[in-house]
């Protein structure tokens, strides 16, 4: 309220303001790295890093196939092609087995990604040891999709500092939020330097208003990056909260026959979602569970259902982790997203631990 009052006083409501620019500043701090810019949402970071990367009509981008669309939204939006990388075990997230197969299949096809797109899943880093070497070897860029990830690290660095450009979201069900928004950071100040130009419609440095190029209206309001500031400074907080989340579903539900999605030693998540995944032979439960679920009132979902399963994208080439198998898919049609808000009372988490052992224990009946 401090921050959006100040907002109200200075009366600097627009996407212009103190907010704005420290909000920019102290999340570059948090990351690690030294160029941001605040936006109207991560997809238009992700749609604005392709504009710089020089993806066109035609072109190829390499995205990770289990994500939300946002991830690759964007790459249609400058008329270029995805192609989808399935996830690996370990982590769920990019498989560097199938981005070396994919990248094969580019070269063999004259078909070479104008970019990568590798997202951080459900708060948790990428191998970006395995999976970085890939992409400097055929020397294209790296969009490092941290939407879900703000807070998590690999090997001591916060996701968010290993693309070239990297993007986050404050999206209403992200770990801070700023009601909606998101901001694109990078080591490359003219990098960010030229989305900032392109975010507020491309206009030129002249008294009347001239434009060359197309723009776009991305910016972020200072009323939101106000929120977005106060939220940052309580974000280690809500972390430890969901850690706690995640512990205690992890305790009480462990002598079910059902996975965490696993922690990568490599680093720590943000714990932005609890996942489990359900035994193969007890896929049928799962709607079940997440029926009962609903019968409480409590809101569960499945897994991202993976991008080349998708309508829309049902054309886009896919590259496996394995020779016939894709991890993706098996882990969309075995999981279910658990309540994880920061926010979730004892009371609330007992009961939805309660209502999935209710439907688990009729199950081993």
């Amino acid at each position: 309220m401090k921050y959006v009052q100040e907002a109200f006083d200075t009366n600097w409501i627009a996407p212009l303001g103190t907010n704005v620019d420290k909000f920019e500043e102290e999340l570059c701090e948090y990351v690690g790295v030294e160029h941001g810019l605040a936006l109207s949402s991560g997809t238009a970071g992700i749609h604005l890093a392709l504009k710089y990367f020089g993806v066109g009509p035609g072109d190829y981008v390499f995205c990770s196939d289990l994500t939300f669309a946002g991830s690759c939204n964007p790459i249609l939006y400058q008329y270029a092609n995805p192609v989808f990388i399935d996830s690996e075990p370990e982590t769920w997230n990019m498989s560097p087995i199938a981005l070396e197969k994919a990248f094969e299949w580019a070269k063999k096809e004259n078909k070479m990604p104008k970019a990568v797109i590798i997202v951080d899943l459900y708060g948790q880093s990428a191998d970006y040891d395995l999976l970085l070497p890939i992409c400097e070897q055929y020397g294209v860029p790296v969009i490092e999709d941290a939407a879900e990830a703000l807070g998590a690290t690999y090997k001591g660095k916060k996701c968010g500092s290993f693309g070239h450009v990297s993007i986050f979201s404050f999206n209403g069900n992200k770990i801070i939020t700023t009601s909606g928004g998101g901001m694109v950071v990078s080591k490359d100040e003219d990098a960010i330097k030229k989305m900032r130009f392109w975010a507020t419609q491309s206009r030129e440095p002249a008294k009347h208003y001239e434009h060359k190029e197309v723009g776009y209206n991305y910016r972020m309001s200072n009323i939101c990056a106000g929120i977005g500031r106060a939220q940052l400074q309580a974000l280690d907080g809500f972390i430890d909260n969901r850690k706690n989340i995640y512990d205690q579903y992890k305790e009480k539900l462990n002598d079910f026959p059902i996975e965490f999605m696993p922690i990568s030693e490599n680093g720590s998540p943000n714990y932005w979602l609890t996942v489990i995944i359900l035994d193969e032979e007890n896929l049928v439960i799962s709607a079940d569970i997440i029926t009962e679920l609903e019968l409480e009132n409590i809101e569960s979902r499945p897994l991202w259902k993976p991008m080349h399963l998708q309508p829309i994208f049902s054309d886009a080439p896919i590259f496996y982790h394995m020779e016939t198998e894709c991890i993706g898919t098996n882990l969309f049609e075995r999981g279910i997203c658990l309540p994880s808000g920061s926010s979730l009372s004892i009371n609330e988490q007992s009961l939805i631990i309660k209502t999935i052992s209710k439907v688990l224990e009729k199950e081993e009946q």
